[in-house]
């Protein structure tokens, strides 16, 4: 039998998709406990999940979006020197770019999902050791089934996400609630009005006069400090959101790095968050969580394994966003994103009581 020398983990999609691969990752280093685990990603958020989980040997940051073709061609026949034994593209990355960086890599055991859609126009043929996607399944549980293809072993419990916050972030979390006057006996909510805009998904975004509303709704029913999240263009969101509720005990969370935000999220009685990659953190945090959704399929992309109640309008017509290159696009003909645009902030209040009262 073939010694396990080096595996290498293509997490390229998104750092939630690479937060949601931490209970596989767990697992494989117990099966291959000798082995040595690299992990590629192409945003620094995932790079400072992983730089920080003692089962990851190295961390290895590309931005091919950036990079152009030449430049991203090189480099990845850089890594084929690294003789890896095997490559697990991270679910979901259903793109061909993905299976073609993985096939160049040249490790004889490449994994991959057998996605529903578009799975050939994507070259998904070009990994040999595949399990077929099911749009019932968790990205946790796609990720899992993985590992039991990789093991043959099927008869293991899924772990919760992995999420490892060191004593420098937690000192930052620390000084940031003593500056703030946060005590021990403060109902704390946060939000996260953002997501990713990459393929449309901005439209998954909920309005954010709509998380101001509630905002005003739970501060004068809990008198609530309310942490708002994010990162980029979300700061002009959070500046918006702050301006309309008009209160001190609204807080915008201002950090260079992604695990000083969550260390601070760690403190949140609630978390109320659109379908992006910190519903996933309140999941690793088990974080009481309301996900607002619209297009997404639930069954993909819940919080794992920590209490959440989904703000949804359950349209006819969704889900209709599923795994595949396609831009998110409406085929509503009477409202475009319905199922956003009509999630009301009473709706969510009321949700909201349910984990507050």
């Amino acid at each position: 039998m073939k010694i396990i020398k080096k595996i290498l983990i293509l997490a390229l999609s998104g750092i939630g998709d690479a937060l949601m691969f931490t209970p596989t990752l767990d697992k494989i280093k117990a099966e291959y406990p000798h082995s040595s685990i690299d992990v590629l990603v192409m945003f620094k958020g995932a790079g400072e999940i992983y730089s920080n989980l003692p089962e990851i040997s190295n961390v290895i940051y590309f931005d091919f979006m950036k990079s152009g073709i030449m430049k991203s061609i090189y480099f990845v026949n850089t890594l084929r020197k690294y003789k890896y034994d095997i490559s697990i593209n991270v679910y979901p990355s259903n793109r061909k770019e993905y299976n073609i960086i993985s096939f160049l890599i040249g490790a004889n055991k490449r994994l991959g999902v057998k996605y529903i859609r578009k799975y050939f126009v994507n070259l998904g043929f070009l990994n040999n050791v595949k399990v077929n996607e099911s749009d019932a399944n968790h990205n946790v549980e796609t990720n899992f089934e993985l590992f039991s293809a990789l093991s043959n072993n099927n008869n293991i419990s899924i772990p919760s996400l992995k999420l490892q916050l060191n004593k420098n972030y937690l000192s930052f979390a620390d000084n940031f609630f003593n500056e703030h006057n946060i005590n021990a006996d403060d109902i704390v909510v946060g939000f996260h009005s953002g997501c990713s805009k990459l393929k449309n998904h901005i439209n998954r975004r909920w309005d954010s006069e709509k998380f101001a509303e509630l905002g005003i709704l739970l501060h004068n029913n809990y008198n609530c400090k309310i942490l708002l999240f994010g990162s980029g263009d979300e700061i002009e969101l959070n500046k918006k959101i702050k301006s309309i509720i008009s209160s001190d005990d609204v807080i915008i969370i201002k950090s260079d790095l992604l695990l000083e935000s969550i260390s601070i999220m760690k403190r949140c009685n609630l978390f109320v968050t659109n379908d992006s990659s910190l519903m996933h953190f309140a999941g690793a945090l088990k974080l009481n969580t309301i996900p607002i959704i619209g297009p997404t399929n639930i069954n993909y992309i819940y919080p794992w394994q920590t209490n959440y109640k989904v703000a949804t309008i359950n349209l006819d017509c969704s889900p209709c966003f599923f795994y595949s290159p396609t831009p998110l696009i409406c085929h509503r003909d009477d409202i475009k994103y319905k199922c956003m645009k009509e999630i009301t902030p009473d709706l969510v209040f009321k949700l909201a009581n349910g984990f507050l009262v």
